[in-house]
């Protein structure tokens, strides 16, 4: 094994970067395992939909050919939707088009959306009538008139009987590996989400690579329910799984029931979720009824993975723990443990860098190397970074410096092994079951609010989410008091609901440094003391 003498992990090129799109990969899948189960979609009280990979490709090059009848390659469409199976054959259909896929969550509301569009350019958006008891054909209708871009809004719904309607085209065209597949919105220390542009081959070789590190077998069952608006769904769990000739099981929506017994009923042998759906896995009731003995491999990621998890899934069947690290602008992961890892290494480190990547603890004011085991900011240089945030020059060089390295934003260590521990953060940034919550947004939209002078937005621990959103408000002592179940409902009609606190506390003044700013930390402290009063 290497031993390191500095915290930098040279790139490991012995396995070459795959120059494959999205496109091509399904393409090659379904020559090789045609007739192999590649996607079943099941969903509560309803009976699961199942493609093969020949099925899967068929639909994906008509879905081509009717979006070339309407867009030219090139063109950015966005996705507004749950993890239906459409999502996926307009993921390879686009793909196939040399279209730009722009992923949104369905639990955004309307001025999110109109953000998303607008700042994506998109020409297009595809979406579900609903998701869970949101109307989101109605905000899609509402938000067009601010989005003239939009030249045409598509339900999924009879979408894809149109689609096998559409002949094939003899001739699709010619995509780049290295050409844009996806925008994924993601935010870096402050301010609004970003756009960044993930190419094909970057996507494809990650999913590939952290496949493999997990230990998976060639046609290893994948189960999940992680959402395929993140890389970790569109990504990890849809192309891995066509990378490795598998059936991918997808939970259309979350439910512990639903998901428990997919892994059983399918034989899944991989689940991957975010800590808190396992956290919810573990708990559910009816936990013992199911036969879980084909499970060998737990992935998570999104959030540090307690002891609790490790133990109660070798406990309930075995299943060893691959933890995985990285950010949406490296497509996403960078580091990862394997199951054959110490428990200690899968509990206490984000793993070792996998192939093709550069990793370096450096000095967050200096860019100096760190010594071993000194704690630097985690930057990160190989295939799989973003090609920029789109049309932010000055956003991507901030991020990724003169000599290519992208600067994460966190704060880390590495052993002379190469294991990288996360630390801290640099970004001021919560994190919520393996969601990204910036509270900047957050604060904008309360200072917003005539009851409230200001509003100060933080991450506390919580043993299920990771962390938990809480606000400490000043209110206007000349408006009539505010209280927490009118702040919520103020949010939920101008945020998505993950982002709204749960937890409430007032002060007359924020604690500050001697320059007049903000000490967030001051804050934790007095709630920790019970020191402020709630609202």
């Amino acid at each position: 094994m290497i031993a390191l003498t500095e915290s930098v992990w040279p790139v490991d090129i012995s396995r070459p970067v795959l120059e494959l799109t999205v496109g091509e990969l399904l393409r090659q899948a379904a020559a090789e395992a045609p007739d192999q189960l590649a996607l079943v979609s099941v969903a509560p009280q309803r009976s699961a939909r199942t493609w093969t990979y020949a099925e899967l490709r068929e639909d994906a090059e008509r879905a081509a050919a009717w979006l070339l009848d309407r867009f030219r390659p090139g063109e950015h469409i966005a996705v507004w939707a749950p993890n239906v199976p459409e999502w996926l054959v307009l993921q390879y259909g686009a793909a196939l088009a040399g279209l730009v896929l722009v992923t949104a969550n369905p639990a955004l509301r309307g001025p999110e959306l109109e953000y998303a569009l607008g700042r994506s350019h998109a020409a297009g958006i595809f979406y579900t009538d609903s998701f869970r008891g949101t109307n989101m054909a109605a905000q899609v209708h509402a938000v067009l008139p601010a989005v003239p871009a939009v030249r045409a809004a598509v339900t999924f719904d009879g979408w894809l009987d149109e689609v096998r309607g559409t002949e094939k085209r003899g001739q699709l065209p010619v995509v780049d590996p290295r050409s844009a597949t996806q925008i994924q919105f993601t935010s870096g220390t402050t301010g609004r989400a970003k756009p960044a542009v993930l190419a094909h081959r970057s996507m494809v070789t990650n999913a590939a690579f952290v496949r493999d590190r997990c230990g998976a077998t060639p046609g290893a069952t994948f189960a999940t329910g992680l959402p395929l608006f993140h890389t970790a769904g569109c990504g990890l769990a849809a192309l891995g799984s066509t990378y490795q000739r598998a059936t991918l099981v997808l939970a259309e929506v979350f439910d512990p029931a639903t998901m428990l017994a997919a892994i059983q009923d399918h034989r899944a042998e991989i689940y991957g979720g975010v800590p808190a759906m396992l956290h919810a896995l573990l708990g559910y009731p009816g936990l013992a009824e199911f036969d879980l003995g084909a499970l060998r491999v737990v992935m998570s990621g999104g959030d540090a993975v307690p002891p609790a998890l490790v133990d109660g899934w070798a406990q309930v069947c075995g299943a060893a723990t691959s933890a995985v690290y990285g950010q949406t602008e490296l497509g996403p992961i960078v580091c990862q443990t394997s199951p054959a890892d110490s428990r200690d290494d899968n509990l206490f480190t984000a793993g070792r860098p996998l192939p093709g990547v550069e990793v370096s603890i450096r000095d967050p004011a200096t860019g100096a190397v760190q010594p071993l085991g000194v704690e630097g900011e985690i930057c990160a240089r190989g295939y799989q970074q973003m090609i920029e945030y789109l049309e932010m020059p000055a956003e991507t060089a901030r991020a990724i410096d003169a000599e290519g390295r992208l600067h994460t934003g966190d704060l880390g260590t590495m052993d002379a092994r190469g294991y990288v521990r996360v630390t801290g953060r640099l970004k001021d940034m919560i994190i919520r079951g393996g969601e990204n919550i910036y509270p900047r947004e957050i604060e904008e939209a309360l200072a917003a609010h005539p009851a409230l002078i200001d509003a100060v937005v933080l991450g506390l621990p919580d043993e299920i989410w990771g962390e938990a959103v809480t606000a400490v408000v000043r209110p206007d002592p000349a408006q009539p008091a505010p209280i927490p179940a009118e702040l919520q409902d103020y949010l939920r009609e101008r945020l998505a609901p993950h982002k709204t606190p749960k937890s409430w506390y007032t002060v007359e003044s924020f604690p500050v440094n001697a320059m007049g700013k903000l000490q967030k930390f001051r804050l934790r402290d007095l709630i920790a003391d019970g020191r402020l009063r709630a609202l």
